[in-house]
């Protein structure tokens, strides 16, 4: 009855499957529950579900592992390529580096060669100073350099720039390449280049500097030498002096050699052959017009009589007084007008004690009148040189120097040549 009522309540109940099974005269039966079938079903579900993962897996695994191996075979490439990329960039670096130190080698071969011709050029402009500071003072248009360019001043200017060069060569900034993250190492950097090119570019404009200078100071003294030589030989002209024979070649100076071109000189061997030049004529008008008879014979004494016709002091009438008188006291100094060698020293006749000297160019003076006479024919004198006394000897009427010029064996006015002498005096001595 309780089945019954339990069968109304919640139906009839499904019979259980059961599986037998038979072999031979053995027979086994087992029932079949829900829940193993739903194990069943659900191992069966999940080895289908494993199998098929599986399958999918190694059916794609190759791809997977294929793609793989591409994207590490492109990543090995990229870092090949960049390695060589930055092997050949570190070789521009070195051959870079190997042409910015030759570079830098010339230029600084280059900078020594013109240190070295400024050396060179020193001791012939050191020479050519000591003569212009010997022939004396020239004009405002070509004063004497106050400095020098001596060693010292010289390698004040240069060495900054040696000093520069130094660090370029060695131990600066050349020596240690700089490090980057991306590169490692790369070239010198363009800041170095343009310092390294600033650096020549300033001692070539500090050498040209020099240079230019010296060449100005050369080019001012030649001014200066050649204006004043011009002045003398005005002076000297105007005496009636040929300046072609202020500097004659003798016949015993054996020169000679076939015929070159002259050579091209730069500016500054150009500058100092003018120099030279001017320097060496200049020399050669002031000794000759140091020679000639432009001095005073007897200085700071009154002239009593001039050059010209005149009443004769003994016979009355008009006579040519052929120079000129100086007052003087017996035992007064009488001085040679220029430098010479003695012609004649003793009595002549009316000239009483007589002193003649050849000056050369045709020139001779004449002292007349002297109470004593100190000198000797074939004596050599300077200008200024004491060679005798005032006196009243010969046709006299007291004491004084009778003063004559004459050319070739005629007189002269003496007073051109006193005139002339003082003009001369700040340009010769």
């Amino acid at each position: 009855m309780a089945g019954k009522s339990t069968n109304q309540i919640f139906g009839k109940r499904r019979q259980q499957h059961v599986v037998i099974l038979a072999s031979g005269d053995k027979i086994c039966h087992m029932t079949v529950r829900p829940w193993m079938a739903a194990v069943t079903v659900c191992f069966v579900g999940v080895m289908a579900i494993g199998y098929l993962g599986a399958t999918t897996y190694l059916v794609f695994r190759d791809n997977l592992i294929g793609a793989s191996l591409a994207r590490q075979a492109r990543m090995q490439h990229q870092y090949e390529d960049r390695i060589a990329a930055l092997r050949a960039q570190v070789d521009r670096v070195t051959s870079r580096q190997l042409l910015d130190q030759q570079v830098v080698e010339d230029k600084v071969e280059k900078l020594l060669e013109q240190q070295v011709a400024l050396a060179s050029r020193h001791g012939r402009l050191d020479a050519l100073l000591d003569r212009a500071q010997a022939v004396g003072e020239l004009p405002e248009a070509g004063p004497l350099p106050t400095v020098r360019p001596g060693p010292s001043n010289r390698q004040a200017s240069l060495s900054g720039g040696i000093d520069a060069i130094g660090d370029l060569l060695g131990g600066g900034p050349k020596a240690a390449p700089q490090k980057t993250a991306a590169l490692g190492y790369v070239p010198l950097t363009d800041t170095v280049a343009d310092r390294a090119d600033q650096l020549f570019s300033h001692m070539t404009l500090s050498l040209k500097d020099i240079e230019q200078d010296q060449i100005d100071r050369i080019q001012r003294l030649t001014s200066g030498a050649t204006e004043t030589a011009e002045k003398i030989s005005g002076i000297l002209q105007r005496n009636g002096i040929p300046l072609d024979m202020t500097s004659p070649v003798t016949p015993d100076e054996a020169i000679g050699g076939p015929y070159l071109a002259p050579q091209s000189s730069e500016p500054f061997n150009a500058s100092l052959n003018e120099l030279d030049a001017a320097l060496t004529r200049l020399e050669d008008v002031r000794d000759t017009a140091r020679r000639l008879p432009f001095a005073n014979p007897a200085p700071g004494k009154d002239i009593t009589s001039r050059f010209g016709n005149r009443p004769d002091p003994f016979l009355g009438g008009l006579a040519m007084h052929a120079g000129i008188d100086f007052r003087s006291p017996v035992g007064g100094e009488i001085k040679s007008a220029g430098a010479g060698r003695i012609m004649a020293a003793g009595p002549a006749g009316g000239y009483g004690n007589m002193v003649e000297i050849d000056h050369g160019f045709g020139l001779t003076t004449r002292y007349g009148h002297m109470s004593r006479v100190l000198v000797k024919a074939g004596d050599e004198v300077e200008s200024g040189d004491v060679i005798g006394l005032s006196g009243n000897t010969g046709r006299s009427t007291g004491p004084h120097l009778h003063y004559e010029v004459r050319r070739n064996g005629s007189a002269l006015d003496p007073m051109h040549f006193l005139n002339s002498g003082m003009k001369l005096t700040t340009l010769i001595n």
